[in-house]
């Protein structure tokens, strides 16, 4: 019955919210419409949508992602090559859980942590 998830993060800024993820991550935008307070991305198989929440305190929000890759090196060395900070606590590495994952943070410290299994 269930086919597809589309995550619903909070953003402060849609210009600074597309402009990581379309510009640095790769993301393109998703849909025809531009919505007020409201963005959609998408990239390969997955799409993550934004409302706007102004006054998000980014050390205060709690939103996170998991996402599954099929090239979790590759992906981790291109994130490496554009300066994607990765997150400082989080670098690529195989966790006891047999996945290889590694996580950034956006703009406003929604945690996007991808990763692959063995």
């Amino acid at each position: 019955m269930l086919t597809d998830i589309h995550p619903k993060l909070p953003m402060r800024d849609k210009a600074a919210t597309k402009a990581y993820y379309v510009d640095q991550l790769g993301f393109s935008l998703f849909g025809s419409a531009d919505y007020a307070g409201y963005l959609m991305v998408g990239l390969d198989q997955i799409q993550i949508h934004f409302f706007e929440y102004a006054d998000l305190d980014p050390l205060e929000n709690y939103g996170q992602v998991y996402i599954r890759t099929n090239a979790i090196d590759e992906l981790y060395q291109s994130f490496l090559d554009r300066n994607i900070p990765i997150h400082p606590n989080a670098p690529l590495e195989t966790k006891p859980w047999g996945q290889r994952e590694f996580s950034v943070l956006d703009p406003d410290s929604n945690l996007l942590t991808f990763g692959q299994g063995s």
